[in-house]
């Protein structure tokens, strides 16, 4: 396992982190154990894995009890990133949202305490304020953000200050590189990669796009016609399952599952700090371990780049995955 600081922090983090979002959040990912959930994060911090994210909307906040209860007595051998959603940016709110969250994770403090969406009701110096008031009080350690595109960034940044930008980033969604990155760049800002295997996408999982849980199906990839999609976008359906198939094609010839090349090809890119991997048990976390020490080529980069740009420029420089146009959160 490889470790480095986020962004301009102290917090050595693991390239690889532990998305915790499907702990406890049966309604989206299905039911789980909860003996499974605490073998999961047990086997990742034997792996080396020390990031933990979660957030107080995962699950109405099962996701941070989950987390809390697995971490247990290992509490100071981890860190633990946490997200405050949009709505409680106000400061009263924020404040009570961050207790919430200590409480549930079972902790005096919070190592890395994002903003989950940017948010518009709300001055970012104000809730910037009070985010520093927390840290001084050692509530938290580090600010980040999360699906702050280029010109948020640049607001927050006029007041205020953070380590990381956690991004949805891969192979099938690049579009953080048109502008995202060299913002995270310019402000030192790591950057936390999130969905780097596209929900189970690009592990190769499902051959057509109606095999696809619904709930998944969502992005801007699909299309505007099917159940809960509110981009209001053509989609990009049967580029997806070709650019799908180019891809299985490099990984074979390379004797590799796609879900590593997948995530070894994240982790290779500029700016991104750690890769956030999601599981709901130890079987599903070990399959995916060996991505840590996957170096690939540059032969190997280029033909996956080649396989992805078609891609790349069908969904632009958008970098909201889910809303398209107007409604892009991400600007």
């Amino acid at each position: 396992m490889y470790y480095g600081n986020l962004g301009s922090s102290d917090l050595e983090v693991s390239i690889l982190a532990f998305g915790a979002w499907q702990l406890g959040d049966t309604p989206y990912w299905g039911a789980d154990t909860q003996a499974g959930s605490e073998a999961a994060v047990q086997a990742a911090i034997d792996a080396g894995i020390n990031l933990f994210d979660t957030a107080e909307g995962y699950g109405g906040g099962e996701s941070e009890r989950v987390l809390g209860r697995a971490v247990g007595s290992k509490r100071d051998k981890v860190l633990i990133a946490s997200k405050v959603s949009a709505s409680h940016c106000a400061p009263a709110q924020l404040r009570r949202a961050c207790e919430a969250s200590l409480e549930r994770l079972q902790t005096d403090w919070i190592d890395l305490y994002q903003v989950h969406w940017p948010f518009r009701d709300v001055p970012f110096e104000a809730a910037y304020e009070e985010l520093h008031r927390l840290q001084e009080e050692g509530k938290i350690r580090e600010v980040g953000v999360s699906n702050f595109g280029p010109r948020d960034l640049d607001d927050w940044m006029a007041h205020g200050h953070c380590v990381s930008n956690q991004v949805g980033y891969n192979l099938a969604f690049r579009a953080i590189e048109h502008e995202v990155v060299p913002a995270c760049l310019k402000y030192n800002a790591g950057i936390l990669a999130y969905m780097p295997l596209f929900q189970g996408i690009l592990a190769g999982r499902w051959a057509a796009p109606n095999a696809i849980p619904e709930a998944r199906r969502r992005t801007r990839h699909f299309s505007s016609d099917r159940p809960g999609v509110r981009h209001g976008e053509p989609g990009c359906e049967a580029l997806l399952f070709d650019t799908l198939s180019k891809l299985e094609d490099v990984a074979a010839n390379l004797g590799e599952p796609l879900a590593n090349v997948s995530l070894a090809w994240v982790m290779a890119q500029p700016g991104v700090t750690s890769v956030l991997l999601g599981a709901r048990n130890p079987a599903q976390l070990e399959r995916n371990l060996g991505a840590a020490n996957l170096k690939l080529d540059e032969e190997t980069l280029t033909q996956l780049d080649t396989a992805t740009k078609p891609l790349k420029e069908a969904l632009g420089k958008n970098a909201d995955m889910w809303c398209g146009g107007q409604n892009a959160r991400i600007r």
